[in-house]
């Protein structure tokens, strides 16, 4: 395996004093703008540049917001102008740049009720990958689901409990899939031309009794970072599932990570602790030396009926 730095992460402080139920998948975008959601509250919010400022609401929808991805087509400088395409309640919807509903892209088969959309995440190509999961939690009633640019739908695996993820390598050719219910990480080989995923294997586990995988990025070195939900900690680990790193973090459920190159900003939750502390479901920042590209945004075929 090839050497990996180990990368520097300084101490964590709250972005705001806004504390959520579920925050999950900030997103840097191409302008240093960071977004993120509160799932099930159905808000994406936009972190402030600066200062201590509240973060600001984008948009509120009546169903679940997994995570966005801006359309291609917006001008450069103006992260969100065009639009999003949203993983939100039971499938895939877009959403003008004033964060107002569009139109419902449709759903994956097998979504219904007890079940909704997570992660979600866009590749080079601008295919969305997203994550389903019962409301509940059953076992093996998720899966990971692919939006293509021609708007078909597959469902690319199935039998998953809580999907979180996908997180993609630097040159787009390994995936990286957390099922944070058993504790696990897996890579996959990724056929660039058709998304065909191969090569299954596991890289990471971790104990359930001691924590979880949640959300993911890959950094522009190819380490893979993840928020260890239930464990108060974020890690580093090299491609092959080396760890690299073990940061705590002063909240127990740490959801997600956004590297900015010069910090780390990882969303936490509230949800399910019978007395949450300070800072669980606050947004967290440090001074870190880790970058990642910023989100890759979905292709412009969705933003047809937005322009």
């Amino acid at each position: 395996m090839t050497a990996y730095d180990v990368p520097m992460v300084g101490r964590f402080r709250p972005m705001t004093e806004d504390r959520l139920e579920l925050g999950e998948g900030p997103r840097l975008l191409a302008d240093g703008t960071v977004v993120l959601v509160d799932i099930l509250a159905g808000r994406l919010l936009r972190a402030p540049a600066e200062g201590h400022r509240p973060l600001e609401e984008m948009a509120r929808l009546d169903e679940p917001l997994g995570a966005v991805a801006p359309l291609a087509g917006g001008k450069t400088g103006e992260a969100g102008r065009t639009g999003w395409l949203a993983a939100a309640g039971t499938g895939f919807v877009v959403l003008d740049g004033s964060g107002k509903f569009v139109r419902r892209v449709g759903g994956p088969e097998g979504t219904g009720p007890g079940i909704r959309m997570n992660d979600a995440v866009c590749d080079q190509a601008g295919r969305m990958w997203a994550g389903t999961m019962a409301y509940d939690g059953t076992p093996g009633a998720g899966a990971l689901h692919l939006l293509d640019t021609d708007g078909s739908m597959r469902t690319v695996l199935r039998d998953l409990t809580i999907p979180n993820g996908p997180a993609f390598s630097p040159d787009g050719r390994t995936m990286y899939l957390a099922d944070s219910a058993v504790g696990t990480v897996d890579a996959f080989t990724v056929d660039p031309a058709d998304a065909t995923l191969s090569d299954r294997r596991p890289i990471i586990q971790v104990d359930p009794a001691e924590g979880s995988p949640d959300g993911m990025t890959v950094d522009n070195e190819g380490r893979l970072w993840s928020a260890i939900w239930g464990a108060g900690q974020i890690r580093c680990y090299a491609p092959d599932g080396t760890l690299l790193l073990a940061v705590p973090v002063p909240a127990g459920q740490p959801s997600s990570i956004c590297l900015t190159g010069e910090h780390i900003v990882v969303t936490t939750a509230a949800i399910g602790l019978e007395v949450p502390g300070p800072l669980d479901g606050a947004v967290l920042e440090a001074r870190c030396d880790a970058i990642a590209p910023a989100a890759r945004p979905a292709s412009a075929v969705f933003a047809d009926r937005v322009l």
